[in-house]
């Protein structure tokens, strides 16, 4: 039990490594090489985590391998623009000023279906109001619109609001963040004020509480649990 035990949990810290070491990626964003690792590297590491048979050693090396290998391609890819395109592909434009580029959407097998879907997705149901339409290299569609359809920003109307800044939990389920606390400059006197503010004895109390740069404070009591 306790070599199984020590097996998988070997192995699992392996793949955690080789998975960290492809940087902070959703599934949806892996490039084709990136792909391939993960489905391989899954496939090598459930043969030793069921055939005790095999020793340890024997099930690790094809992965510490394929690691290896992973991050020699990263660097190509950094250092020569050819090879990655090569690998990873180029990005193609799918849609140009409204127009289809049919010839582009053949060559990546992209459907008008497949399209549709996806500037759904994005809220976008008219064709003729995008400027550029992107098939990314990860299969991602980057929808851009014309000026006249996009958004209006506040810089545009003449605005100036003013920027709130990026928001810190101070308090995460009844535990104090003491860093963030003193990140904003603030200390435990600054928090007791605001919990009294809110009627709420204990810091257990509180579900959530972030300031911003400005000030402003995020309050959330806990619910009742039943």
């Amino acid at each position: 039990m306790f070599i199984a035990l020590f097996r998988t949990v070997a192995l699992y810290a392996l793949i955690i490594l080789g998975i960290r070491l492809m940087g902070k990626r959703q599934v949806g964003e892996l490039e084709p090489s990136e792909l391939v690792f993960t489905l391989l590297i899954a496939d090598l590491a459930a043969v030793p985590m069921q055939d005790f048979g095999i020793p340890l050693l024997t099930g690790v090396a094809p992965i510490v391998t394929l690691l290896c290998v992973t991050l020699l391609i990263s660097l190509c890819t950094m250092r020569s623009i050819r090879f990655r395109a090569l690998l990873c592909g180029k990005p193609s434009i799918v849609v140009d000023n409204g127009r289809l580029c049919q010839r582009e959407m053949e060559k990546n097998r992209f459907t008008l279906d497949e399209l549709s879907e996806e500037l759904r997705v994005q809220g976008v149901s008219d064709l003729t109001t995008v400027r550029y339409a992107i098939l990314e290299t990860n299969g991602q569609l980057t929808v851009l619109l014309k000026a006249a359809e996009a958004p209006l920003t506040a810089g545009q109307a003449g605005l100036r609001p003013k920027e709130s800044g990026l928001p810190v939990w101070i308090v995460s389920d009844g535990r104090l963040m003491a860093e963030n606390l003193r990140r904003r400059g603030l200390d435990e006197a600054w928090l007791d004020r605001e919990l009294r503010r809110r009627h709420v004895k204990h810091i257990k109390e509180v579900f959530a509480l972030s300031v911003d740069e400005q000030g402003q404070v995020y309050f959330a009591k806990k619910e009742g649990r039943g």
